[in-house]
């Protein structure tokens, strides 16, 4: 017991030791598998948090708002262009979804409250910790402060509101975690199904998620760099590079020279200078050119030594007027392009086919791949560079958090409700919309898939661990206070009407099941569970579920928390 003190001690003292301790020994806790079941970081993190907060430490209160900022930030980044796209599709129904759940939430709410003889202030902890919903009880307690009974009578409820809560909270929240992440899928067609559903649904809004593996890539390369033995009798006489790359023009096959090697010397050609039979060279451009170019010159042959020289590979956006209009072929024929290839063409968010005869748009994002000096004059010809790089854009993350916080604490005052989206709400929203900017205009911004992993991952999980630290004592002392049968109604609370979300969305909505896990996981306001949803089905589709349920039911939980005072 003396060591157990003595560790508990050091944690008080050291309260970040503590929130560390939680998240590692949470991630630890959540690989283990039994059978086909998983608790996963979200909920182990959870867990493991109620179990060290019971030393009862003290958390520096700023420390989980910027945690919970940062993730939710992260997300809105990652979805802000699929977000846009899926609005004109579907956004009008998660309007409609998030309306109906947040009733049901209500109704199932005030149902128990009559059923178990609740007094106001207990129905409205119940409401906001079964719901998630912590803006519920400063709402509660300013309706209960306007009633017409006695001070005494309004000090009771007010009091009892943060211990109900309490209580209520914990299965709230790892309640909807497993229900949404474990049991979810399952009820939806089974992990595999949703998974796989969501990932055709990742391809039709062109978001591989593949895409950011670092242990995955594409088998389809753009441009290729090959190396040729020159054998055919063109080359007996001599022909200059100039010649060359003529020659190969004319027969509708756009590549360049970038190196040769004549006996042992390896050199980087002018267009003047010359080729003979028996060199070998590189030869460089869109790969579906490169698969004729051995006709013409010779075998192709396995030339380590020539082909490793570094090459560059830039997104530009097309800003210039002086190729805004015209076609691919104007530009790919341009001399600034020689030594330069076009691997790709991003237009509105979905890659065109490189088509000479397509027209350039302003807007577009070319992938430029060749010598650097050749893509750096090509870049400023077309238009604006944005050179990938292992740095992150922190004056825009910075500033992109605190101008949707700001936005997100300014409230509209509905008679005398007070709306308003909240900073995580703002944070949510800043994220989608300069994740969108972003996506439009590639020029700024710019935040690793690494680092993007670690906000989201690192902010949710260290906003949980805290979450459950300073949520344990109250706990337990809360059980004591109110019994648990307040804890048994808050759970059915929570569940009901999940589990009748889940069966709005697949049976009368008919969404994605990936979206209809976001949809849920929004209406709840559960930033958890979504977390726990795409960790289940390894895919960010469901955050386009979440944002616009997220939105509207953080104002329509209000209402109808003032409704609940009213009608208990």
């Amino acid at each position: 017991m003396e060591i157990i003190e003595s560790f508990g001690d050091i944690l008080r003292n050291y309260p970040a030791l503590a929130v560390f301790l939680t998240v590692g020994m949470g991630f630890l806790l959540g690989r283990l598998r039994i059978g086909s079941f998983t608790l996963g970081s979200v909920t182990a993190v959870l867990l493991v948090g109620v179990v060290v907060g019971q030393f009862g430490i003290t958390v520096s209160g700023p420390l989980k708002t910027v945690f919970f900022l940062m993730f939710l930030f992260s997300i809105g980044y990652s979805v802000g262009p699929e977000f846009f796209k899926s609005l004109r599709g579907m956004g009008l129904r998660q309007v409609l979804f998030a309306v109906l759940m947040s009733m049901c939430c209500f109704a199932v709410t005030v149902g128990l409250a009559f059923l178990f003889g609740y007094t106001k202030g207990e129905t409205v902890g119940l409401f906001a910790g079964s719901q998630t919903c912590s803006s519920l009880i400063g709402v509660g307690t300013e309706a209960i402060g306007k009633l017409p009974v006695g001070q005494e009578i309004k000090d009771e409820q007010i009091s009892i509101i943060p211990v109900c809560y309490a209580v209520t909270y914990i299965f709230g929240t790892l309640g909807t975690v497993i229900i949404l992440g474990n049991f979810g899928p399952k009820l939806l067609g089974g992990v595999e199904r949703v998974a796989r559903q969501a990932h055709d649904l990742e391809k039709s809004l062109d978001n591989m998620s593949w895409d950011s593996d670092p242990a995955k890539f594409n088998a389809h390369r753009g441009v290729s760099f090959r190396s040729y033995r020159l054998t055919n009798r063109i080359f007996e006489n001599g022909m200059s590079v100039a010649e060359l790359e003529s020659f190969f023009e004319v027969r509708g096959i756009h590549v360049y020279v970038g190196r040769v090697q004549r006996d042992d010397r390896i050199f980087t050609p002018g267009l003047s200078d010359m080729l003979h039979r028996g060199d070998s060279v590189v030869v460089c451009g869109p790969r579906k050119f490169m698969v004729k170019v051995g006709d013409y010159t010779g075998p192709e042959d396995d030339n380590r030594e020539l082909l490793t020289y570094p090459v560059e590979r830039v997104s530009v956006l097309v800003a210039s007027p002086d190729i805004v209009g015209c076609p691919f072929s104007n530009l790919l024929s341009s001399p600034v392009m020689r030594g330069v290839s076009v691997r790709r063409v991003m237009r509105r968010g979905k890659e065109i086919a490189l088509d000479p005869a397509e027209t350039i748009e302003r807007g577009d994002t070319m992938r430029l791949v060749g010598d650097s000096g050749a893509v750096a004059a090509a870049a400023r010809m077309i238009g604006y560079a944005d050179r990938m790089t292992n740095s992150s854009d922190l004056m825009f993350v910075g500033l992109a958090i605190f101008i949707g916080g700001l936005v997100g604490s300014l409230s509209v005052w509905i008679g005398n409700v007070p709306v308003s989206f909240g900073t995580s709400g703002g944070a949510l929203l800043a994220g989608i919309v300069f994740g969108w900017l972003r996506s439009r205009r590639p020029t700024f911004g710019y935040i690793p898939a690494s680092a993007l992993w670690l906000m989201n991952n690192l902010g949710l999980n260290m906003f949980i661990a805290v979450v459950g630290i300073e949520a344990a004592p109250s706990f337990v002392s809360g059980l004591r206070d109110v019994g648990w049968m307040l804890f048994v109604a808050g759970a059915v609370g929570t569940t009901i009407p999940l589990l009748i979300g889940m069966w709005m969305g697949h049976k009368v909505f008919k969404f994605n099941p990936a979206i209809t896990l976001g949809c849920c996981a929004g209406t709840r306001t559960c930033t958890a569970s979504l977390g726990a949803v795409q960790d289940a089905i390894g895919s960010t589709v469901p955050a386009i579920g979440y944002t616009v349920t997220y939105a509207v039911s953080n104002i329509l939980l209000v209402v109808w928390g003032m409704v609940t005072v009213l009608l208990v």
